[in-house]
């Protein structure tokens, strides 16, 4: 199942998503180019599945950021792909690409097909965005109707000792989805909840980081907890920047990050990050650890669009198995660090800070935004034109938003609540403000 995409005009993907369908319908398989999303809307979810009939261990999903496409094929070194895609310029001819993906293995699998399932058998025309617009598309014969999948299978074997929670995000729509009439918005609710959890970390990787909602819950958390500290890292620019595309972006993640400042003061350190060659990374990883303890990696963005508009795929993890390092209990609660989310965040601070994840400096919680203020520092410091020697080894800079002249402000903030963070919720949740 592919999103249908927008047109190929105003950057989107729509032409070579019909090409792929077309190519792979002739090799004998087949693809569905599904529209069944909110005006304005995507199906944003990122999955693959290989399911084995007769050796059920074998089974393997992957669901994250990742999208299967031109421009995400980078790795730690983070050169770029050379299938580019054009981001904003200053991401350089090949532009690096930082993302996080989960291969999942066990009884999860299972909650992975059905999502599929659910909306492969789902009967609604493929092609809509309103009554009118299915009854054209079966005028046309613009729908395609799907081969019945094969059977369920039964779970495959448990392999670990981690518990996954599938959580997704589906609008509230007409025609309305029949396995979620009113919209799912379980990845905002499990993030609610892990976040007025959060006693010493909450980092995050996010390509986006905006939306007033979900800064003020991060606020608030901060308010509670005098211990907390708040780690983001995000593209060094929007990756389309223009003077229509740029403004809204820049003005809603300046007011999201002023909020959660305001609260949290000094505890809160937003970056972002560059190769040795000294060009951006575009990051487009979702990912979230808190307490080294609960962490999350889907394709959902901290942003209102992610939580209750487009669809998305994501998969919570808190392992059974307590790391023994110190901290033994970083957020003080009795749940001990887990060696899953402290692996994680390990491996993604090693990455960016320059440093060997067996670094003991890593698992200090308790002062990581002073680590992190300290080693951008040293990055910003460094200066080759007067011979100081060597690059330092980190690849982060304070994050440092262009300003939006005072000029486009208004039209800036009108277009991102409608078209850049549309709200996907009931009306009744718009009007309660919750999830």
């Amino acid at each position: 199942m592919l999103w249908r995409s927008h047109s190929d005009r105003f950057g989107f993907s729509s032409k070579r998503n019909r090409r792929l369908a077309i190519d792979v319908t002739e090799a004998g398989g087949e693809v569905l180019l599904d529209e069944r999303v909110r005006r304005g809307g995507s199906h944003h979810q990122k999955l693959v599945i290989l399911r084995h009939p007769t050796c059920p261990a074998h089974d393997v999903a992957f669901i994250g950021g990742i999208d299967l496409s031109h421009g995400r094929r980078d790795d730690t070194d983070h050169l770029g792909d050379h299938q580019v895609i054009k981001l904003d310029p200053r991401f350089g001819r090949r532009p690096p690409w930082h993302d996080v993906q989960l291969e999942i293995r066990g009884p999860a699998i299972s909650e992975l097909d059905g999502t599929f399932r659910e909306r492969w058998e789902d009967q609604t025309a493929l092609n809509h965005a309103g009554r009118l617009r299915a009854l054209f598309s079966q005028v046309m014969s613009r729908d395609r109707v799907a081969r019945p999948l094969p059977a369920r299978l039964d779970d495959p074997p448990t392999q670990g000792g981690h518990a996954v929670q599938v959580l997704r995000t589906y609008p509230s729509k007409r025609p309305k989805y029949p396995f979620a009439p009113e919209g799912e918005r379980s990845v905002a609710r499990a993030f609610a909840k892990a976040i007025e959890r959060a006693r010493s970390l909450i980092y995050i990787e996010d390509q986006y980081f905006w939306s007033i909602e979900i800064a003020r819950l991060l606020a608030e958390a901060l308010c509670r907890q005098p211990g907390l500290q708040v780690i983001g890292v995000v593209p060094r620019y929007p990756d389309k920047d223009g003077k229509l595309s740029g403004p809204p972006s820049r003005l809603a993640q300046a007011r999201a990050i002023d909020i959660i400042k305001k609260a949290g003061g000094e505890r809160v350190g937003i970056y972002d990050v560059e190769n040795e060659s000294g060009t951006p990374i575009y990051v487009h990883a979702k990912v979230c650890v808190i307490d080294d303890v609960w962490a999350t990696v889907g394709s959902d963005n901290l942003n209102r669009r992610s939580w209750t508009h487009d669809s998305e795929l994501s998969c919570a993890v808190i392992d059974s198995a307590l790391d023994d390092r110190i901290p033994v209990d970083p957020g003080g609660l009795g749940d001990g660090s887990r060696k899953f989310a402290r692996e994680l965040r390990l491996a993604l601070w090693a990455e960016h800070l320059g440093r060997s994840p067996a670094d003991l400096e890593l698992l200090d919680l308790a002062h990581g935004s002073d680590l992190w203020k300290k080693t951008a520092r040293e990055l910003e410091d460094w200066r080759p034109s007067l011979g100081e020697g060597n690059r330092p080894l980190s690849r982060v800079r304070s994050h440092v938003i262009d300003s939006v002249p005072t000029s486009s402000r208004r039209w800036a903030g009108i277009a991102y609540r409608l078209i850049f963070d549309p709200d996907g919720r009931p009306l009744k949740l718009r009007l309660r403000r919750r999830f």
